[in-house]
């Protein structure tokens, strides 16, 4: 138990550190940059006859304490730091005077929703086929199965979302093309509601599964590959312990074991937001608001989104870390 605790703490100390090391380095190139928010957010308001020198030194300076923007970078590095604490990262500068923390939560469930449920779907469909196929190396069914998933795999999701776009909304115009949900219709909790979103993401979802299952089948028909041709499965095959028990207790249970890895990862990058399937579509989710605040010179939004998608992604690598000696025994929780 000592040693699982020591463990622990490395893991503590290694996820601290990357989250420390991640954000600032996200801070200091967004400061870096030559666009400066606040004479961004001066000139956008110059351009509607607000002219007065006296106004618009006054509105600079209140921009700068709102946003806490100075000429000392270490202090906006330490108010940074203070405000990420409490998850505030102060108003937007391109949706004034609304919160960042209130766009990102909108957007958030959005981006949850969709990766989820195509992260998940992906890798279980990936998997099993591709566990399949690792075992049944002779299976003329999996192995066209195995040509049309690697044959997709290369393919950038961008692609296959345009293809599916110009498929069923033009071609054959049975889907929505663009939205979280119909236009006009108020949202809550309602049969009418869910069915809209659900008929939105449809498409979205959909170009995401058909790239991700090749990854996660060629992954998982590797590894079963491998271990089939280990002792211990060949003994117990000659032990006679029934086929389907050998492929999954034996084979398949061990094989998962890189693959859940791989999950935990690929659920806490969720919160990266799929960028160019919600740009394609239309749809509201983080990826979607992030191009919109880079667009914008927004990076009060853009420090937001960043320092929320580090810490999810590390904190995902952390719980696999310390759950992971818990589902393998051959992990040294001593190392």
């Amino acid at each position: 138990m000592r040693s699982y605790v020591i463990y622990v703490g490395k893991r503590v100390l290694q996820f601290a550190l990357v989250v420390f090391v991640g954000i600032s380095i996200t801070f200091l190139i967004t400061h870096l940059t030559p666009i400066d928010p606040v004479e961004h957010a001066v000139a956008q308001v110059s351009t509607f006859g607000f002219s007065s020198p006296e106004s618009i030194e006054l509105l600079r300076q209140s921009l700068r304490e709102l946003y806490g923007v100075g000429d000392n970078l270490w202090e906006e590095y330490l108010v940074f730091w203070q405000r990420l604490a409490t998850l505030d990262f102060g108003p937007s500068l391109s949706a004034f005077p609304t919160p960042v923390s209130e766009l990102i939560g909108r957007a958030i469930p959005w981006t949850i929703g969709l990766l989820t449920v195509s992260t998940i779907l992906s890798w279980f469909i990936g998997n099993i086929i591709g566990g399949l196929a690792g075992y049944y190396s002779r299976n003329r069914v999996l192995r066209i199965i195995g040509m049309i998933m690697m044959g997709l795999h290369p393919v950038p999701y961008y692609i296959v979302a345009f293809v599916l776009l110009i498929a069923f909304t033009f071609v054959l115009p049975i889907l929505p093309s663009s939205g979280g949900y119909e236009m006009n219709m108020r949202p809550g909790w309602t049969l009418q509601f869910i069915g809209s979103v659900l008929l939105h993401s449809i498409l979205p979802s959909f170009s995401l599964i058909l790239v991700g299952v090749g990854s996660w089948f060629m992954g998982m028909r590797a590894l079963v590959s491998n271990i089939v041709t280990d002792d211990y499965v060949t003994y117990a095959s000659l032990a006679g312990v029934p086929e389907r028990r050998l492929v999954t207790s034996y084979v398949m249970r061990n094989a998962f074991l890189p693959q859940i890895t791989g999950l935990a990862m690929s659920i806490g990058a969720i919160f990266n937001g799929a960028v160019i399937t919600e740009q394609v579509f239309g749809y509201p989710g983080i990826g979607r608001l992030l191009v919109e605040a880079v667009h914008a010179a927004d990076y009060s939004l853009v420090l937001g989104i960043t320092s929320i998608a580090i810490i999810a992604v590390s904190a995902a690598v952390f719980i696999i870390d310390i759950i992971y000696p818990l589902i393998d025994p051959r992990v040294q929780v001593t190392q």
